[in-house]
């Protein structure tokens, strides 16, 4: 008798939930991602939980990514025509902006630019790699590799889906 309840209340639970139990989604790097966090490794290495403005888009084969790299808030240029080099990198040198194509091979996560705000992020054969991980609506990435070679000090970001 205890068995048989058990199965009832087991099948009027996934009745219940209209069949969303029996749903099984792949985890997949396609969507709207916020990084919320950044662990830097090697001298100086720390953990950034209060990250800047962010926000990574992933279409099926593209990516566009917008990130500010700064400490506090940059400051807010009055009148950009009459602002010195010095307010200018203060203001503008922290945005970092790149869009391009993306492909996942061998557990790799790795960008191709196409357009970059840092001209040398466009040069022919440019390209990051990233160890990637997904779990539910979290992302990790590890900076492993550009066309440089290996990265000495990787940073792993983490991130979380927006969208």
């Amino acid at each position: 008798m205890c068995r048989v309840l058990n199965s009832i209340l087991a099948v009027t639970a996934v009745a219940g939930l209209g069949g969303a139990a029996l749903e099984v989604r792949s985890p997949t790097i396609e969507g709207v991602w916020q990084a919320v966090e950044v662990k830097t490794t090697g001298p100086g290495a720390r953990t950034i939980a209060n990250v800047q403005p962010n926000l990574s888009v992933m279409t099926r084969k593209h990516y566009s990514h917008m990130e500010i790299h700064a400490d506090g808030v940059r400051p807010s240029l009055a009148d950009p025509a009459k602002a010195s080099a010095e307010e200018l990198r203060q203001a503008w040198g922290p945005f970092v902006a790149e869009a391009g194509s993306y492909e996942i091979s061998g557990g790799n996560f790795v960008t191709h630019p196409i357009i970059a705000k840092n001209p040398a992020g466009m040069a022919p054969g440019s390209f990051t790699s990233y160890g990637y991980r997904i779990v539910g609506d979290t992302l990790w990435l590890t900076v492993q590799r550009d066309q440089h070679g290996a990265a000495t000090n990787p940073a792993t970001i983490k991130l979380t889906r927006v969208e």
